[in-house]
Formats: C-alpha cells, sequence, structure tokens
C-alpha cells in the first residue's frame, strides 16, 4: 500500500522560510519522480516543482524559480521542499505526489498516488 505523508506547514511571515517534507512508503522510490503541488482558496490545483527518481532532473513553476528548492533523499524515503522568501500568495495546502516513472510531464501527477497535503500560511 503506498502512503505518501507531508510535513512541515506552517504559519509563516512573508520573507521567512519553511521545509516541507513528504515520506513515501509502499514504493521503490529511487524510481518514482515526485512532485509538489499546491492549491489555494478558491483555485485550481498548482504545479509547483517536480525531482527525477534519479534526483538529478528538477522543474519548478515560473512562481517559485529561485525560492524554492525541491531534493530528495532516497535512503530515507523522502522528498523535500525547501521555500524562502516565502510570499502571502504562497499561502495553500501543499500536497505531494508519486509517480512510478523515472520522469514524467507535470500533467502525469494527476495519475499518481497523492498525500493529503498540509498547511503553509504566509502573513503580510
Amino acid at each position: 500500500q503506498v502512503q505518501l505523508l507531508e510535513s512541515g506547514g506552517g504559519l509563516v511571515q512573508a520573507g521567512g522560510s519553511l521545509r516541507l517534507s513528504c515520506a513515501a512508503s509502499g514504493l521503490v522510490f529511487s524510481n518514482v519522480a515526485m512532485g509538489w503541488f499546491r492549491q489555494a482558496p478558491g483555485k485550481e490545483r498548482e504545479f509547483v516543482a517536480a525531482i527525477s527518481g534519479s534526483g538529478r532532473s528538477t522543474d519548478y513553476a515560473d512562481s517559485v524559480k529561485g525560492r524554492f528548492t525541491i531534493s530528495r533523499d532516497n535512503a530515507k524515503n523522502t522528498v523535500y521542499l525547501q521555500m524562502n522568501g516565502l510570499k502571502p500568495e504562497d499561502t495553500a495546502v501543499y500536497s505531494c505526489a508519486a509517480v512510478t516513472r523515472g520522469w514524467v510531464p507535470r500533467s502525469r501527477y494527476e495519475d499518481g498516488y497523492w498525500g493529503q497535503g498540509t498547511q503553509v500560511t504566509v502573513s503580510s
């Protein structure tokens, strides 16, 4: 049974930082592409960042480039999202997703496994 468990969300002031974690189980983690997505109230879910199974390839939404960094530790079956320079518009529920391929287009995550999400709130 595949499980994804996010942690690390919280309330932070604008300009602050948070690091989200997503711990995976039930997968051969090094063969799995991982993504982070977010959904703000009243808005559609949007792509944030993704990383290949090997960790050598990454992809970022334009809105977070230069501020967020995705990484993974395959020995710990965990993917991270380091978020710096947070803005109020980053406020959302952040969810991780997994696809059992080494690398996939952003749209393919819809068919993958999803965690429940963690709330990130950035105050101005």
